[in-house]
């Protein structure tokens, strides 16, 4: 599928409904709904119930509506050389009645041909295929052991740095909920996803953490796993004390509340069962805090980690070894140095 290049538009202007705006769009994108959820549900229902005449005079008038709002606040400052491109739901209907206003004001305003649908099918097809055209290196150690920190030092560093789990608003583990932070959705996750692939220069390489096929609710796509999989492998290793304080760093909002703690090792009762699960619960109960997080690691992640990885990650029994010495920025500047040393670019 020819690729989608909307660098000669200074604006990308969504105007399907909030809803549709909020699930996913093509990132960058402004809002400017020219009908919002409530108008659009008036419609269907008077197109389905009444009559397609009725419908489309009423969506008509609460479009020119909207649209003449849009001009007088979203559009008021754009001047006459403005090159927006607008798109809808399929790129008919509404994308078209804004472009025309839009054209008869002055600017020379285009519409996405196919619109969201077209551009969504693209993504499906753009993730299918470059994933394959990096270089990844696979970042890889236990829980807890900075492997986060480490993308963000690499990436500060100069360094390319594509993080899933920033993407996917989580931490990818039981405990890796965000706090006031819901993870996207499905598409929204691939649209961001695509969009930093995009960016990266193939002649170099990209560091990469390594992720299971699923990073909280949000599944990674196929063609990505599968290339990660057979990547070359960092493994970083650091001591259980170190691990302890960097997961203590991290889940500081769990350890301020312990309701949402709780209901998290809940999920756990299968895998470890409930005497286990209340043993865990009762030392952070007393604030037991190290303790806690030192059974967690040695009793749940561990174990897992050591079932999955080696499975999954067929040069991990290769990988290049990189210490994490303590959880002060100096060990990861250090590791960072190391690190870039000894993969090409």
């Amino acid at each position: 599928m020819e690729k989608m290049d909307f660098s000669s538009f200074e604006t990308i202007i969504d105007c399907r409904s909030p809803a549709e705006y909020e699930e996913d769009h093509i990132p960058g994108a402004v809002s400017a709904p020219v009908l919002d959820d409530d108008e659009r549900a008036q419609v269907g229902t008077l197109y389905k119930q009444v009559s397609q005449f009725d419908a489309k005079k009423l969506g008509a008038a609460m479009l020119a509506k909207n649209v003449a709002r849009h001009v007088e606040t979203l559009f008021a400052g754009k001047p006459k050389t403005w090159r927006p491109l607008v798109y809808c739901w399929r790129g008919g209907r509404r994308s078209g009645a804004m472009a025309h206003v839009l054209r008869e004001i002055g600017w020379d305003a285009g519409t996405l041909e196919g619109g969201y649908k077209a551009y969504r099918r693209w993504v499906v097809a753009q993730l299918e295929t470059l994933p394959s055209q990096l270089k990844f290196t696979v970042v890889h150690g236990p829980t807890g052991s900075g492997k986060s920190r480490l993308l963000a030092a690499l990436a500060r560093a100069g360094g390319q740095v594509l993080d899933l789990e920033a993407l996917a608003a989580h931490r990818g583990s039981v405990l890796g909920g965000l706090p006031d932070r819901p993870q996207p959705s499905q598409k929204m996750f691939e649209s961001r996803l695509l969009s930093e692939l995009a960016a990266l220069d193939a002649s170099r390489s990209v560091f990469v953490e390594g992720e299971s096929k699923k990073i909280g609710q949000l599944q990674v796509p196929d063609a990505l796993i599968a290339t990660m999989r057979a990547s070359h492998c960092a493994r970083i290793e650091a001591s259980l004390d170190t691990r302890i304080s960097l997961l203590l760093d991290e889940y500081q909002h769990f350890l301020a509340d312990r309701r949402t703690l709780e209901a998290q090792l809940d999920c756990l009762v299968a895998l470890h069962g409930r005497e286990r699960i209340a043993e865990w619960k009762a030392l952070a109960a007393r604030g037991a805090w190290r303790e806690f997080v030192s059974r967690l690691l040695l009793e749940h992640y561990d174990p897992a980690y050591k079932r999955s990885s080696h499975r999954n990650f067929v040069h991990l029994s290769d990988a290049r070894q990189v210490r994490i010495a303590s959880p002060e920025e100096s060990s990861f500047v250090a590791a960072t140095e190391a690190l870039l040393e000894a993969v090409p670019a």
